[in-house]
C-alpha cells in the first residue's frame, strides 16, 4: 500500500461521487476505470435490481396468504431438458475438497492463504462488515495476496507473510460480494446509491482480474442471498457487461451461487441455467437458509416454528431434502456441489476441542457420503479434518461429479416439512439467541464481521437466525417448553437484562447493539435484514 501524507484525489467519471474517506492506497483501487465500470453496471442494472427486491416482498405476502413455495411451472422446461450443462470447471476450481472462509482483513487474508485449503472464500459479505475501510482495504489485501506482496505486523509485533508466492500452491480465491439488498452509501451514481455487490465485483475485477489470469486462474465469485433465478440472470448480465468492458473473454468469470434462501431451494436448476456459461456450482448455505425459512414463513403458525437453534441439525428431514436435492441438481448439470459451514473454532479446553473436532468430522463425513465435492470450515485448524474426510472418499479424484444421485427424489412437500424437525423451544434457547445477537452486533458495529462466541464462529447469518427466532416466537405466541412461560416483549426484555449482566462490559458496552436488537426483535413489523438498519448507524 502506498504511504504518503499528500492529499488523495480521485479521477471521477461524470455523475460519480465518492464520499468515503480516502486513505493512502485507496486511489489504487478507486481508479477511473473501476468507477466507470461501477457507473456502467449501475445505469444498466439498477432498475431491474429494484424490481427483483420488490418481487421478494411479494413472495412473502403470498406465503402469508397461505400460498406455499413450489417449483415454478413457468420454468418446467428448463428442469425437464436433459441436454444443457454448465461450463466445465475453471482453472483452480477443479478440486474444491476443502474451502476456508473468512473476512478480507490483512491478517486473515494471510492466514487463509496459508491454511492448506483448496479454495478461500474471501468474504466481503457476512463475515465482513460494510464499513468503508473494509470495502476498500479488502480489495487492497486481495490484490496484494495474488501478487505475492502481502505482509502484516500485528500491534504486538508478530509478523505474518505468505509461506509461498506460487499461486498454484495457494488456495484459489473466490470473493463473495454483498447481496443485492445492500447499498453502498459512499459511492453514488447520478445521485443514487449503488448496489454494494456491484461495487465489490467491479473493484475486484479492475484490481485483480488480470493478476488472477496471469497466475493461471481467474476472477471467481460466490454469489449470496439470491431468492429468484431472475436475480441470477441479473448477475449474469453484470458479468457479460464487465467482461466486455475489461476486454476479457466471455465465460472467464465464474460464480458459485449460495442456495441460502428458502425460495431459491425451489429454483436451483434455473439458477444454474441462468449462469451456465459463468457457473461454478452451488453451495448449501445452511445458516442463512434457516434464517430464510423463518423469515419467509414467519406468520404461518406452529408448523413453521423451528425449535432452539442448537437443536436444528442437518439431519432434520427438511434440511436433508435441501442438501440432497442440491447435490442431485448440481451433478446432473456438471456443476460442483459444495457443503455447508462448520462453525466450530478451536478452544483452549481440550475436552471441548475433542468434541468440536468430532462434530466437524461427522458433519463432513455425511456431506462426502452424500456426494458433495467439498465443504467449508471457518478456521484454519479445521482444514486438515475436512481434507482427511474428503481424501478418504475422493482419493485421487478431484470431485464426485460422476455421482449423479438419481436415487434422490425431492418433492416440494419435503422441502416444506419444517414441522418434522425434532426439538423444543426453551428459555435457554431464547437467552442464547439474545446473547448471540447482541454480542455479535456489538462487534459488527465496530467493523468486525466474524467473531467466536462459545467456540462457534458467528457471522451475520447466525445473528439473523437469532433475532428472527425471537421475533417469530414472540409473534406466534409460543410457550416455552421447559418453563411454560409465554414469549412476550416483557420476557424478552427481562432476559435481555440478564444477558447484559453476564456479558463482558455490561449494559454500557453493549448499549447500541442492545437498542438495535430490541428494535428488530420486538417490533411489530419484521425487518428483512438486520444489517440494513445497522449499516445506517455506521459512518
Amino acid at each position: 500500500m502506498a504511504s504518503t501524507d499528500a492529499p488523495i484525489t480521485l479521477d471521477l467519471p461524470e455523475g460519480v461521487l465518492v464520499t468515503g474517506e480516502l486513505r493512502p492506497g485507496y486511489d489504487e483501487i478507486l481508479t477511473r476505470p473501476a468507477l466507470e465500470l461501477v457507473a456502467q453496471l449501475h445505469r444498466s442494472l439498477e432498475t431491474r435490481r429494484q424490481e427483483c427486491l420488490a418481487a421478494r416482498a411479494d413472495v412473502v405476502r403470498r406465503v402469508a396468504d397461505c400460498e406455499d413455495l413450489d417449483f415454478l411451472p413457468e420454468t418446467a422446461q428448463v428442469r425437464a431438458d436433459d441436454t444443457w450443462r454448465v461450463a466445465d470447471p475453471a482453472p483452480g476450481l477443479v478440486d474444491r475438497r476443502v474451502e476456508m472462509t473468512g473476512p478480507t482483513d490483512r491478517k486473515m487474508t494471510i492466514n487463509a492463504m496459508n491454511s492448506g485449503a483448496r479454495v478461500w472464500l474471501a468474504d466481503q459479505e457476512d463475515a465482513n462488515t460494510p464499513l468503508w475501510e473494509n470495502v476498500v482495504e479488502g480489495q487492497i489485501n486481495l490484490r496484494d495476496a495474488i501478487s505475492g506482496t502481502i505482509s502484516f505486523t500485528s500491534p504486538e509485533g508478530k509478523e505474518y507473510a505468505l509461506t509461498t508466492t506460487d499461486q498454484q500452491q495457494l488456495p484459489t480465491i473466490v470473493m463473495r460480494p454483498r447481496g443485492w439488498h445492500l447499498d453502498e452509501k459512499h459511492i453514488t451514481v447520478d445521485g443514487q446509491r449503488v448496489a454494494g455487490g456491484l461495487v465489490d465485483v467491479a473493484l475486484y475485477l479492475c484490481a485483480s482480474a488480470q493478476l488472477q489470469l496471469d497466475a493461471g486462474k481467474g476472477p471467481y465469485f460466490y454469489l449470496p442471498k439470491m431468492e429468484h433465478h431472475l436475480e441470477a440472470r441479473l448477475w449474469n448480465d453484470a458479468f457479460v457487461l464487465a467482461q466486455d468492458a475489461l476486454g476479457i473473454p466471455q465465460g472467464t468469470i465464474r460464480a458459485t451461487c449460495l442456495i441460502e434462501t428458502y425460495p431459491a431451494a425451489f429454483q436451483m436448476e434455473e439458477i444454474l441455467y441462468e449462469l451456465r456459461e459463468h457457473s461454478a456450482g452451488l453451495n448449501a448455505g445452511r445458516w442463512d437458509y434457516l434464517f430464510s425459512v423463518i423469515k419467509t414463513y414467519r406468520t404461518r403458525g406452529a408448523d413453521f416454528v423451528l425449535p432452539d437453534r442448537a437443536a436444528v441439525t442437518m439431519t432434520a428431514p427438511f434440511m436433508r431434502a435441501y442438501t440432497e436435492l442440491l447435490v442431485r441438481t448440481c451433478h446432473r448439470r456438471g456443476a460442483h456441489a459444495i457443503g455447508g459451514m462448520s462453525a466450530f473454532v478451536p478452544a483452549k479446553d481440550e475436552e471441548v476441542n475433542a468434541a468440536a473436532y468430532e462434530k466437524v468430522r461427522t458433519d463432513k463425513e455425511r456431506e462426502a457420503r452424500d456426494g458433495f465435492d467439498g465443504s467449508w470450515v471457518a478456521h484454519p485448524a479445521m482444514v486438515p479434518t475436512c481434507r482427511e474426510v474428503f481424501d478418504a472418499v475422493l482419493g485421487d479424484r478431484p470431485n464426485q461429479l460422476d455421482r449423479t444421485r438419481e436415487d434422490v427424489q425431492v418433492r416440494a412437500a419435503d422441502l416444506l416439512d419444517v414441522a418434522s424437525t425434532p426439538g423444543e423451544v426453551t428459555e435457554q434457547g431464547l437467552k442464547a439467541n439474545i446473547e448471540v445477537a447482541i454480542a455479535y452486533l456489538s462487534v459488527w458495529l465496530t467493523g468486525r464481521g466474524a467473531v467466536a462466541i462459545h467456540n462457534l464462529m458467528e457471522d451475520a447469518a447466525t445473528a439473523e437466525i437469532s433475532r428472527s427466532q425471537v421475533w417469530q416466537w414472540l409473534h406466534q405466541g409460543i410457550t416455552l417448553d421447559d418453563t411454560g412461560e409465554k414469549v412476550t416483549p416483557e420476557l424478552v426484555r427481562k432476559l435481555t437484562d440478564q444477558v447484559l449482566e453476564e456479558l463482558p462490559g455490561g449494559a454500557d458496552e453493549h448499549r447500541a447493539a442492545t437498542e438495535l436488537f430490541l428494535q428488530v426483535a420486538v417490533a411489530e413489523e419484521f425487518a428483512d435484514f438486520l444489517t440494513v438498519p445497522a449499516y445506517e448507524t455506521m459512518p
